[in-house]
């Protein structure tokens, strides 16, 4: 079964929300998880906010959803390992081993137009960011949903 692992920096917010966004958007075909490059204890509950955001979409979220790290077994389990920002790409660069790294790609490479980009991190900033946020993650979603069955997708 094809795989995608979501990854931003603690797990609490954009990662999570396109994991749920994935699955309420597009079903559980693929295996989705998501995780963090650095997370406090493992565990942690999603970023209300972030939860906040998801409901306001229509999004149901899963009760028992905790935070994770990135782990070294992620890199051979996962087909596609999306993530949030370059310093985390850079970040996962350095412990993955080279013939997996073409796995590695930013989230924000499948929106035309914001390809290279970060995406905003929402967490110390107002609530209306991870909406902005989540508005993001979706249309990267779509993105990468367009070109998965289609064979499309190759890495860089």
């Amino acid at each position: 079964m094809p795989s995608i692992l979501f990854v931003c920096t603690a797990n609490q917010c954009r990662s999570p929300m396109a994991e749920a966004l994935f699955r309420a958007r597009f079903g559980t075909e693929l295996r989705v998880q998501s995780a963090g490059i650095r997370t406090g204890p493992r565990g942690q509950p999603m970023d209300a906010r972030a939860a906040a955001a998801l409901q306001r979409h229509g999004c149901k979220l899963e009760k028992k959803w905790r935070s994770r790290r990135v782990e070294e077994a992620d890199f051979e389990a996962f087909d596609l390992i999306l993530v949030m920002e370059a310093q985390h790409l850079q970040d996962l660069r350095a412990v993955c081993p080279p013939e997996l790294q073409p796995k590695l790609r930013l989230l924000l490479d499948f929106v035309p137009g914001f390809e290279g980009q970060d995406l905003p991190d929402p967490y110390f900033g107002p609530a209306q960011g991870f909406d902005q946020a989540l508005a993001l993650i979706l249309r990267s979603l779509e993105g990468v949903a367009a070109v998965w069955p289609a064979g499309a997708l190759q890495p860089r």
